[in-house]
């Protein structure tokens, strides 16, 4: 069987890698429109113990990745100044360049070298695959070539954002919260390595046409966001990567294969930033994709299979993602919170956390949340 991958991001690396190993007799090509090492964005985040899949699956890849990852087990949210610490929330991260170059490693090791600067005007350019694989990410050719049959749909979300990073390695993952005469901002960041971290800043439209974003230069908006966050910078500068500011697209198909092509990864489904799950997804949908296709000689129906096994698993995860991205939609408004209660709205925003869970997983926060609820008498 000759199989092509379109797009060299973690899902179809990956991919990849899985395929030759299981099935050496497979022709497998990867193709990608980017010359080696160039990737948008800083750093990768993991929700706590978000690897752990491939622990017994592909041993040899996890032991790989996870020396590399930088781990914390709590999170800090900044109200204006006002910290809260939430513990048990336990996230790593790694360099996204340093992701791909590890996975680049096992494509390799595997007989796979990557076909970059594959630009592709048509699948037509493809050749004779058998079966075409999209993990061509948001802007998908192959979902948009047969958009219709895939039933694809990408929804922008309102807010902007801007994938900025920094020298300053953080503590913890941190969720920084100011106002300025324009409006409300936020900054998700996180160190992904002892020296560098993410920076990433999100505003609601109106802030951010205030502010003038629509035409300043990229110099003057990161000398903007300098000055905003200058406490939290504590004088170190950002650094841009294709850090212009951006919609965070909604991205779902109800079909997940058509004629001889599927998707997975960002081609398929997106998950919002703040969950970080999106890489983990992808990754997920190789394992479950490259399973499939040894179990089943017949490619309709391992296309069946992979997505019988996986579309449960995503949409719990993609509806937890929208509950999260619905709450940044708004987080200007609570803002106005006090910050206990700010801290309890985040922590529950995605509905997947209740109080008795919370008593679990964060025993410290949750007993300072209930202490500001119920204040010693007296007082």
């Amino acid at each position: 069987m000759k199989i092509a991958i379109i797009g060299a991001g973690p899902a179809g690396l990956y991919l990849a890698y899985l395929l030759k190993r299981r099935q050496p007799g497979l022709e497998v090509r990867v193709l990608e429109q980017n010359p080696p090492n160039a990737t948008f964005g800083f750093g990768v985040v993991f929700s706590d113990r978000a690897l752990e899949f491939l622990r017994d699956d592909d041993a040899g890849t996890y032991e790989a990745i996870t020396p590399a990852l930088e781990r914390w087990s709590d999170i800090t949210l900044d109200l204006e100044g006002q910290r809260v610490r939430i513990d048990g929330v336990g996230f790593s991260a790694i360099g996204r360049l340093q992701l791909l170059q590890l996975l680049q490693d096992r494509t390799r090791s595997a007989g796979i070298w990557v076909e970059h600067g594959r630009a592709l005007a048509s699948l037509a350019e493809v050749g004779d695959a058998d079966l075409v694989v999209g993990a061509d990410g948001v802007n998908s050719l192959v979902r948009r070539t047969y958009e219709s049959a895939f039933g694809a749909t990408v929804t922008p979300l309102s807010n902007r954002f801007a994938w900025d990073g920094t020298a300053k390695p953080f503590e913890t993952l941190t969720q920084t919260f100011r106002r300025n005469e324009h409006g409300a901002f936020n900054a998700h960041h996180y160190r992904y390595s002892p020296r560098m971290s993410t920076f990433i800043v999100e505003t609601d439209a109106e802030t951010w046409g205030r502010a003038g974003f629509d035409w300043m230069e990229a110099d003057a908006t990161q000398a903007y966001l300098e000055r905003l966050f200058a406490d939290v910078l504590d004088g170190h500068r950002l650094v841009s990567n294709k850090s212009a500011w951006r919609q965070f697209p909604r991205v779902r198909n109800a079909h997940w294969s058509a004629h001889n092509t599927v998707l997975l990864g960002d081609a398929l489904h997106t998950a919002h930033f703040s969950i970080g799950s999106g890489t983990r997804l992808a990754m997920e949908d190789a394992i479950a994709l490259a399973k499939a296709l040894a179990a089943h000689d017949f490619l309709p129906a391992a296309m069946q299979a992979f997505e019988a096994a996986r579309r449960p698993i995503v949409e719990k995860l993609t509806a937890a993602a929208d509950a999260s991205a619905h709450w940044y939609e708004r987080f200007a408004a609570h803002m106005q919170l006090a910050p206990m209660d700010f801290a309890m709205s985040y922590v529950t925003r995605s509905g997947r956390v209740d109080m008795e869970r919370l008593r679990r997983a964060s025993p410290a926060f949750a007993a300072a949340y209930e202490s500001s609820r119920n204040p010693p008498h007296g007082q």
